[in-house]
């Protein structure tokens, strides 16, 4: 207001104030409806969550009506966490992303007194989401509310209950505190109670007083909880609003000014009492309220009162009412009754109606709110409390009654409704329990209810598990019941003994404290702080992600408490043993009762029982081990833990569930699955508390029973997957290695079981020796073995049986059992328990025979050799003692899918079976399966105890031995080191094969990484995760570990798993796993050398030594060939070197080819980075040399492997580093020259001679790197390398095949086919010296017709060594059949370049060879390929369809050419290469070499100047050249293939003029033909040969024009017999022979050239030529003219008739030229003889001339 405004009117503002005070005091504790208005919440949070701003201001005017709104009603939903439950139904709302925000709300609407019901609301609402139109109707009233939103934390800070406790933390009771509001949730939440709750809300509706009479219109109620009826007795219950006291007692609802009907919105809370009677009840009174202070008039006037009273039979009274309305103070006594009974004397608003609706609702953990179970617990109690009768509703029952009533309760607990069920379930299962284990004594009568309450408990369990799928964990069970039993069930008699409130001992009943009303929480609830006691529960807390939860729970409880073992780590709980001073004795033991009830029950019971089997099985166990425990019995030997009737129960449960499993196994899969599995986690528990003789006796019932039935199965698979899924859970047990009796001999044991108690077993030593059995039991699968290490017996003979290659349909499960042995392993090898060696040696026995059943798999496992390294696996045992396998059953895809890669699947080198009985293909295991197979492999020989396996291997028969070593050289291969790259190749891929926990425990198992480590870092969970899928994603084999290996599994695999699993790692992930590869790699390497070493000192005093040290020698060598640690190298090269001083002969007389291959790979790491690598390299690579010279005082073998070995490394190899090789070099010089032994002998001149031809080689190489891109230049230089070893035969044929190798990679197949037939050339030369065959080639002659070019491979030259020096032609070519080998390879390239006559060649050599040797497979094949060969040139007869190569002349001109400078060479480039393309190449590449403006085409073809030419640039002239032949020489050239081979000699034309321009007119035009001779015929060893000759012939105009003509005529004749004829082509040619208008055409030629006869009597035979050619030429245009009418439609009539008057006007013009003859050529040279002989005439005319 303005201070003018205020200063006018000070009196009346004054006034105005006083009153305001007045009121304020007078009526302040009233309220009366003001202004509405509405928020729509949706909007607010998906606006708020899709600002990217850390807090929203959100502004709500009145122009922003548009939001959609739901109409549905629903509670308030407050609270993030009971948000996310109820939003699916409703429009889901995410608040991940909901950010802070700010409202502000200006629109407010001015509340209408006879609008306020919840219709008139909702109608209002409707409204607003229309355009307001109606809006119109209301009162907007202008005002601004703030308020701020933001999600709750997870755990608040200083947080109230919504009983207004303190949440603890609660550090500082002075600050402002936030308030939890109690969430009604709009559909069931089925949680049990934990806390103690117990309000009530009362919501007071509506009051219709119209009828009352008398003045009562500003109406308000009081709302009061009485526990008596004095009005004194109210109590302070009633929650108080914000900044008012915590409680009064008393509320009032809000005053509708003048209305007699007022409705009303309030919510009144009340804090029930804890124990209520009879007397608790609401009290409302209604006062009417003057505004007006009157004189006698009180502010408040009562007008009504009604009542609710709280209890009615003993339940708690809620829900909707209509209460009539008392006009006066109810009587005495009337809190016991309801106001709907109509009392003597009242006097009622409106004739007793009721008037007065008010609804309340309870949240109570106390009252039931359900009839049934209201029943159940009231009787119980009543047995508790002894009190009959009781009264239920309406009903007393009295004590004879009772036995019906409770069992008819106990039956009707199945129809209460499942929301309360849950709330009470732990109470519920309680009772039941100790009705089970107490039978009530109800009239002196004890009464069993065992099999009443069993049933109950069935149903219960089974109700809760169908209704509440989501809840349950990856094993199915319902977590609401594994956190009853993990946390609440305890034996009911181990309760602390409390005075029983009830009459002491009246009727004989037994008394026992119950926690029925126990207030705050169950006194059971005091373990959940210990841990479980069954290891069958991983996690109920969470739900447990990860892949085996056997591997985790072994790894977890062993990491949790080493200190003390499972069973005694209850001690923790002391506190509440105190307590426990006296026990009762106990009526029945839980677990018996239960297991007898079990085994009785039948029909439907029965059925619940299996269907949650899981459930009584984890509670029986629970209750046995706290029987032991509260019975001090843990320590009593295991045999007398349990008495003989409980133990034959079990027996009788186990039979018949195992019969169970195997007889319902096809119809109830996914029962069967969980049964089988809570049995196995049954037997597993019952392994830690009860004689494991007893359980083992146990397990074998249940082999038993599945055995019997497997023999009559067509398909056994699922079945032997659920029995896999049943050993793996019972191996699974945290003493498994205990229970095996690692210690004890082979011999049978005293006793089935030497019972170790629980407290020693871990410590049980492994210190008894072993002492000499029959080493071979250890490794079978004997009798002894079995019954001495039952459970590792019964899987290994799993593995066996199922990796059997004969076992029908269980190719899906060798996964699953592989896996099952790979986390066995793995738990023990994390294992701190058996870390130290000979522990560890001891536990390695139970598993020695793995290595024989693998050994037995070897054909079957994925060839990891393939994907690296061309010859496939060694083949180390005889070719008959194996038979051949063509393909294995497995498709390409499917090996490929399960591979999880894309490498195809090669055949076979061969399968290695010892026997050849059986024809039969073997399915191969998938890349994943091989690779675990093979680390477990690798565990056992790692920590096996050498000695014994030393025993073993000479047991062993040579072709086992090899079978091994075969085993170690896949090893080798599989985990060789990728790199990181390949990682990353992974990494991008979107499917990712999953590296499941398995994988990751790898680096475990070979202990590169300590254990603990490990598991710190997966939980951390930097390590990818592993989910299992849901039950119905399952595939019907069995539990998600095992799921078929089939193709549908990738595809069903990746839905599942590409949402768990982040698709991209990061770098550090990919660096991580590239080191755990890496200290893998290493590590597998190392076992297998330790092996190798074992192996070699078993077998050096055998007789056999031989063919297993070449075995051992493949192995190495192919270890070293891959990529190896420093670390490793190292040791392997110690071990070389020692085998080579060893066994000296083995290397240089039988093994040969090896020792090319040892030399090959030591010079590859004589180039090595690592100079630890290179000095080991060196030293191994000296002693060789050593070695070879002592033998024989030469070492010309290893010189010559050497050398070759260098040449081909050079070759091929791309990262080839030559100056570290350089040092290498040196090294063994320096060697050589400080050797004091052998100074004086010739052996030092030898290495010098030897280092000086490698530096030789190297210097090419250095060449080589700098023509890397340069094709051309890189081949001409292996080509000259290649020249240079004329005298060296091996190393020749080295570089030819590296010139063919280098063709293949550009596809120059031809120019490969020739290196080819060079090298067996080569080849034939030197074995027609060694071995005098009449089969065998003669040497290169025999050649000649495949290429004239081989003749360059004869040895004829003097300085030929001599084939039978040592060390010279020993590789593998130099045989014969190396000689076929090589011209096979040659046959086929040829075929790939189209040269199929070629081909042919190649055969009439071969053929002879296999006639010879009479191998007709051979033979067949080969005539098969001729058929092919031949069939393909009859199809393709024109030749044009194949295009063997163009051809250029390259000249290279300038001193920056070096070598090429003033080189002319023709080039061979691929069919239809234009001359633009050559041309780009070549001044790209070298523009690119010497500068683009250095670089320069000469595109003419004249002759060229060099003295014109910038010595500073580089010139290059390319012209296009045709093969030349002369005409004697077309007589043989027939095809197009004859015209196209064994090409010499090339062509090109240049026109010019005298005066120098390339053209001129017809009279003036000159032609040059060039004719180029190379050096060699194409095609040839390489693309490009020099050109040796050079011829030109020059044409003049008239010869010219005679050429021309000679080429017209041509075309007019193949036009017109061409057939098919070809219409357009002839008009083609006619048109360009007849047409008027053609330039320089035939007529213009005829004019300038016959038109006068010449003057130089030399150009008189050219002039008469060219006559008769264009009387030829008149002559087939008048034939194409006759062909083309023949031809054409109507349509070209007309053109027919044009071309027509056009010939003969070309004709009448020619005519007179044409018939010009030159008389001097015809007049007689001698007089007439009287016989014209025109052929001396002929000859006669030719020698006037």
């Amino acid at each position: 207001m303005p201070p003018s405004f205020v200063l006018q009117n000070k009196e009346k503002l004054e006034k105005l104030k006083s009153q305001a005070d007045q009121f304020c005091q007078r009526l302040g504790k009233y309220r009366m409806p003001f202004a509405w208005t509405a928020i729509h919440l949706m909007n607010i949070v998906s606006s708020a969550g899709s600002l990217e701003r850390d807090s929203t201001e959100v502004e709500i005017s009145t122009g922003e009506r548009k939001g959609s709104w739901s109409e549905r009603r629903n509670s308030s939903i407050v609270g993030r966490r009971s948000l996310e439950r109820t939003t699916s139904g409703d429009d889901a709302c995410n608040l991940t992303s909901f950010r802070p925000a700010t409202l502000t709300v200006t629109n407010f609407f001015k509340q209408e007194g006879d609008r306020l019901s919840d219709e008139d609301l909702y109608k209002f609402l409707a409204d607003m989401r229309r355009p307001s139109s109606v809006l119109r109707r209301l009162r907007p009233i202008t005002a601004q509310l703030k308020i701020d939103i933001s999600p709750a934390p997870e755990n608040p800070h200083y947080c109230l209950t919504p009983e207004l406790l303190q949440v603890k933390l609660y550090p500082d009771s002075r600050v402002r505190p936030t308030r939890e509001i109690l969430e009604f949730p709009a559909r069931d939440v089925y949680v049990p109670n934990t806390t103690y709750r117990n309000l009530l809300y009362i919501y007071p509706q509506s009051l219709n007083f119209a009828n009352r009479q008398g003045s009562a219109r500003n109406i308000t109620v009081k709302v009061q909880f009485m526990y008596g009826e004095d009005p004194s007795n109210a109590m302070p219950v009633i929650f108080g609003k914000s900044s008012c006291s915590e409680f009064s007692k008393e509320a009032y609802t809000a005053v509708v000014y003048h209305n007699r009907s007022p409705d009303f919105h309030e919510e009144i809370k009340v804090k029930l009492p804890a124990t209520l009677t009879d007397h608790h009840h609401l009290l409302f009174t209604f006062y009417h309220v003057s505004c007006q202070q009157k004189q006698n008039t009180p502010l408040e006037t009562p007008v009504g009162y009604t009542w609710i009273p709280m209890l009615q039979n003993g339940r708690l009274k809620t829900g909707q009412f209509c209460l009539p309305v008392s006009l006066e103070k109810p009587p005495q006594a009337y809190s016991v009754l309801s106001p709907e009974v109509p009392l003597p004397g009242m006097k009622w608003v409106d004739n007793h109606k009721g008037v007065f609706n008010v609804e309340v609702v309870a949240v109570s953990s106390i009252h039931t709110q359900d009839p049934y179970l209201d029943k159940f617990f009231a009787l119980v109690n009543a047995l508790d409390e002894h009190m009959f009768p009781v009264r239920i509703g309406d009903m007393r029952i009295m004590e004879n009654n009772l036995e019906n009533e409770l069992k008819s309760s106990i039956s009707a607990l199945n129809s209460s409704q499942l929301e309360p069920v849950v709330r009470f379930l732990h109470l519920l299962l309680d009772k039941l329990i100790l009705l089970v284990v107490r039978p009530p004594v109800i009239a002196g009568q004890i009464v069993n209810l065992g099999q009443a309450s069993f049933e109950a408990m069935a149903s219960i369990i089974n109700r809760l598990h169908k209704n509440l799928e989501g809840n349950h964990d990856q094993h199915g069970r319902n977590s609401l019941l594994a956190s009853y039993i993990y946390y609440v069930f305890r034996l009911p008699n181990t309760y602390p003994n409390s005075p029983s409130p009830g009459p002491g001992g009246l009727g004989g009943s037994v008394h026992y404290a119950t926690m029925a009303r126990s207030a705050v929480r169950p006194a059971s609830l005091n373990l959940n702080r210990s841990r479980s006691l069954s290891n069958s529960n991983p996690d109920i807390s969470g739900t447990p992600t990860s892949p085996d939860d056997e591997v985790r729970s072994i790894i977890g409880s062993k990491a949790m408490d080493r200190s003390c073992n499972r069973m005694s780590s209850h001690t923790e709980t002391s506190s509440f043993l105190q307590t426990l001073t006296g026990r009762l004795p106990t009526k029945k033991l839980f677990h018996e009762e239960l297991a007898l009830q079990w085994v009785v029950c039948s029909g439907s019971v029965r059925e619940s029982a299996l269907q949650q089997a899981w459930f009584f099985f984890e509670l029986m166990v629970k209750s046995m081990v706290h029987h032991l425990y509260f019975n001090d019995k843990l320590g009593a030997p295991r045999k007398t833990r349990f008495p003989e009737r409980f133990m034959d129960d079990i027996a009788a449960l186990v039979s018949t569930i195992a019969n169970d499993i195997v007889s319902r196994f096809q119809k109830d899969t996914e029962m069967v699955e969980r049964l089988n599995t809570s049995l196995a986690f049954f037997l597993n528990d019952l392994l830690s508390v009860m004689d494991r003789g007893f359980v083992f006796s146990l397990i074998k019932t249940c082999y038993k029973q599945v055995s019997s039935k497997l023999y009559s199965l067509p398909n056994p698979s699922i079945l032997v997957s659920l029995r896999l899924d049943f050993l793996r859970i019972i191996c699974s047990h945290e003493h498994y290695v205990t229970l095996n009796l690692p210690c004890s001999l082979l011999t049978p044991p005293a006793s089935p079981s030497p019972s170790v108690s629980s407290a020693t077993s871990q410590s049980s030593g492994f210190s008894t020796n072993v002492q000499d059995q029959k080493i071979a039991n250890m490794f079978e699968l004997s009798v002894p073995f079995r019954q001495q290490h039952y459970l590792a017996g019964l899987v290994l003979t799993e593995l066996a049986v199922i990796l059997d290659p004969e076992a029908e349909g269980l190719f899906g499960l060798h996964k699953k059992v592989i896996n099952m042995v790979h986390n066995l392993l793995s738990s023990h090898d994390s294992d701190p328990r058996y870390s130290d060696p000979p522990t560890k040696a001891r536990v390695a026995m139970l598993y020695l025979p793995l290595i024989g059943i693998i050994m037995e798999t070897v054909p079957q496992l994925y060839d990891f050799t393939e994907t690296h390294n061309q010859r496939g696996r060694p083949i180390c045992i005889a070719t008959d003692d194996y038979e051949s396998e063509s393909g294995s059953m497995i498709s390409q895809t499917v090996a490929m899918a399960i591979a999880g890669t894309s490498v195809p699947q090669l055949t076979r080198p061969g399968s290695f079976l010892l026997t050849s009985t059986s024809g039969r293909q073997h399915t191969t295991f998938s890349a994943e399966s091989s690779r675990s197979l093979l680390i477990c492999l690798l565990w056992v020989l790692k920590n096996a105890d050498e000695t014994v396996l030393q025993k073993w291997f000479t047991d062993l028969s040579v072709l086992q031995l090899n079978r091994l070593l075969d085993l170690l050289y896949l090893c080798v291969s599989c985990f060789e080191y990728k790199g990181k790259k390949v990682f990353e190749r992974m990494n991008s891929l979107t499917f990712k094969k999953s590296k499941d926990m398995r994988a990751k425990l790898e680096e475990a198992i070979l202990g590169s990484i300590g254990a603990r480590q490990e598991m710190v870092r997966r939980s951390r969970g930097q390590l990818g995760t592993y989910t299992i899928p849901s039950p119905s994603e399952r595939s019907p084999s069995g539990s998600a570990f095992g799921s078929q290996e089939n193709l549908r599994w990738r595809k069903d695999m990746t839905h599942w798993r590409q949402n768990t699993e982040k698709l991209d790692k990061s770098r550090a992930e990919i660096e991580h796993e590239a080191l755990i590869d890496g200290n893998l790699a290493t590590e597998a390497n190392l076992i297998i050398l330790d092996t190798l070493e074992i192996v070699v000192q078993t077998v050096s005093v055998t007789e056999s030594k031989e063919s297993i040290l070449g075995g051992v020698l493949k192995v190495l060598l192919h270890s070293m060939a891959c990529n190896q640690s420093a670390v490793y190298l190292q040791h392997c090269f110690a071990t070389q070197r020692a085998l080579v001083s060893k066994f000296p002969e083995l290397l240089f007389e039988e093994e040969t080819e090896q020792c090319a291959d040892l030399c090959l790979r030591l010079l590859r790491h004589c180039s090595s980075s690592i100079s630890t690598i290179r000095s080991h390299a060196s030293a191994s690579l000296y002693l060789l040399m050593r070695q070879n010279f002592e033998i024989g005082n030469n070492f010309a073998r290893v010189k010559m492997q050497v050398t070759m070995s260098l040449s081909s490394l050079v070759g091929t190899s791309q990262n080839f580093n030559e100056e570290f090789l350089r040092r290498s070099l040196k090294t063994i010089l320096t060697y050589a020259e400080e050797d004091l032994e052998l100074r004086e002998t010739t052996f030092p001149d030898q290495v010098q001679d030897l280092v000086f031809n490698l530096h030789m080689i190297l210097s090419d190489t250095v060449k080589m790197k700098e023509h890397q891109e340069d094709p051309e230049m890189l081949i001409d230089l292996m080509y000259r390398i290649a020249k240079g070893y004329q005298t060296s035969p091996d190393l020749r044929l080295t570089w030819l095949q590296n010139m063919a190798g280098k063709h293949s990679e550009r596809s120059n197949h031809a120019e490969a086919a020739q290196c080819l037939v060079h090298s067996a050339a080569l080849v034939a030369e030197y074995l027609s010296m060694l071995e005098d065959r009449k089969y065998l080639p003669v040497g290169c002659v025999t050649f000649q017709n495949i290429s004239s070019n081989v003749l360059e491979e004869s040895a004829v030259s003097d300085d030929v060594v001599s084939p039978d020096e040592e060390g010279i032609c020993s590789g593998k070519y130099f045989t014969e059949s190396g000689l076929v080998g090589l011209l096979e390879q040659a046959a086929a390239s040829f075929s790939m370049a189209g040269m199929y006559e070629a081909v042919n060649e190649v055969y009439k050599v071969l053929i002879p060879i296999h006639e010879a040797n009479r191998d007709a497979k051979k033979l067949s094949t080969i005539h098969g390929k001729l058929q092919e060969a031949f069939g393909k040139i009859v199809h393709q007869s024109t030749g044009w369809e194949r295009m063997f190569g163009t051809y250029f002349r390259v000249g290279f001109y300038g001193t920056k050419f070096g070598d090429l400078d003033e080189q002319e060479f023709v080039y061979k480039e691929p069919a239809i290469t234009k001359l633009a393309e050559i041309s780009h190449r070549l001044e790209g590449f070298y523009g690119e070499r010497f500068g683009e403006d250095v670089v320069e085409v000469i595109k003419d073809s004249n002759p060229v100047d060099k003295c014109k030419l910038d010595p500073n640039k580089a010139y290059i002239q390319i012209t296009y050249v045709e093969p030349y032949f002369d005409t004697y020489e077309m007589k043989d050239r027939i095809t197009y293939f004859d015209k196209n081979y064994n090409l010499r000699r090339f062509m090109y034309c240049t026109p010019f003029t005298l005066d120098g321009r390339a053209h001129g007119d017809l009279h003036e035009q000159f032609k040059r033909k060039t004719i180029l001779t190379t050096s060699h015929a194409f095609p040839y060893i390489k693309t490009r040969v020099n050109v040796t000759h050079k011829e030109e012939i020059i044409l003049t105009p008239i010869e010219v024009a005679i050429e021309d003509m000679q080429k017209k005529t041509q075309e007019l004749a193949f036009a017109t017999h061409q057939d098919p004829a070809d219409p357009k082509m002839l008009q083609m040619v006619l048109q360009g022979s007849v047409g008027t208008t053609v330039n320089q055409g035939p007529l213009e030629v005829a004019q300038v050239f016959l038109s006068e006869i010449p003057s130089d009597p030399k150009l008189f035979r050219h002039h008469n030529k060219l006559r008769l050619c264009f009387k030829d030429f008149t002559k087939r245009c008048e034939d194409a003219l006759r062909k083309n009418k023949s031809l054409i439609g109507p349509d070209q009539k007309e053109y027919q008739r044009e071309l027509e008057r056009n010939y003969h006007r070309l004709k009448e013009a020619l005519q007179p030229l044409i018939n010009r003859k030159i008389p001097q050529l015809y007049k007689a040279v001698l007089p007439v003889t009287c016989h014209r002989d025109s052929f001396s005439r002929m000859s006669l005319r030719k020698m006037d001339l």
